[in-house]
């Protein structure tokens, strides 16, 4: 009868001890998930009223909400009268031996976040990069996806991407041409020329401003080669390219120009 009546004391010690302090923590939860939820929310709004790419608001919101929970799950324990300090380090410690572990990971992790923040590239975008050239398909935050014009898929880890250099083909709304056409030394220099010209404006892909150059680029072992160029929209850069090739092989055909090979002349001598 002594013990129960001890341990019924010992009970209602620990309620009177422990009770306000788990009623305030449980509370202090609570409002704080609440208030963690409206102000993520916030954050969340203001990120799409200024453009903010989704990916990376998605990436900053949820890695927002994990913060401040981690915050929140910390303070709650302390208030109930958990010893945190050795708890905390015991995470550090783990913490360091992972980040060690996946330090590759975690390179790749950092150069997503950078590449969505400073957006060298965003999806759609014609990139080269890390030996590939191909559409991007997706931007992760731990790999970029592109797309081949051959309609491969390549997946480039973001720490290779934020840490070389890129070429991105659809940041201007313009592009230059430049394309190299070989003739015959015994062949008429200005006629070829004017045909180039003449070829050029015809096209109306082709940009008047800044105006088609077309000059004698080379006097090569075997042919005068014209060095050509030609401003166009970016989206019509191949079209133009592949176009030019035969307009120009047609066009000197007609006119009785050559478009010299390499060649050589072999001469036997009987002694």
């Amino acid at each position: 009868m002594n013990n129960l009546q001890a341990y019924t004391d010992q009970a209602i010690e620990m309620a009177m001890l422990y009770g306000p302090k788990l009623v305030l923590a449980i509370l202090t939860l609570t409002i704080g998930l609440w208030i963690i939820k409206i102000v993520m929310r916030g954050v969340d709004k203001t990120m799409k009223h200024s453009q903010t790419d989704e990916s990376l608001r998605r990436f900053l919101v949820s890695l927002g909400q994990i913060f401040l929970k981690a915050m929140l799950l910390i303070s709650v324990a302390g208030m109930i009268g958990i010893e945190m300090t050795s708890f905390i380090a015991v995470l550090g410690a783990a913490g360091l031996a992972v980040g060690l572990a996946l330090q590759g990971s975690l390179s790749n992790f950092a150069g997503g976040v950078l590449i969505l923040l400073f957006k060298p590239y965003k999806v759609g975008d014609v990139i080269e990069a890390a030996g590939y050239t191909g559409k991007a398909h997706a931007i992760q935050v731990f790999n970029t996806v592109l797309k081949t014009p051959d309609n491969k898929t390549i997946i480039i880890p973001n720490g290779v991407l934020s840490n070389a250099s890129i070429t991105n083909y659809s940041t201007e709304a313009t592009r230059r041409v430049d394309m190299s056409f070989g003739i015959g030394y015994a062949d008429d220099i200005p006629k070829a020329k004017s045909m180039l010209i003449d070829l050029l404006s015809k096209d109306e892909r082709v940009l008047a401003d800044p105006e088609p150059f077309v000059v004698v680029g080379e006097l090569a072992d075997s042919s005068v080669n014209f060095t050509v160029r030609a401003w166009c929209n970016s989206a019509d850069y191949w079209g133009i390219y592949f176009d030019m090739q035969e307009k120009v092989k047609l066009e000197f055909d007609k006119a009785g120009l050559s478009i010299p090979f390499p060649q050589q002349d072999v001469h036997v001598y009987k002694h």
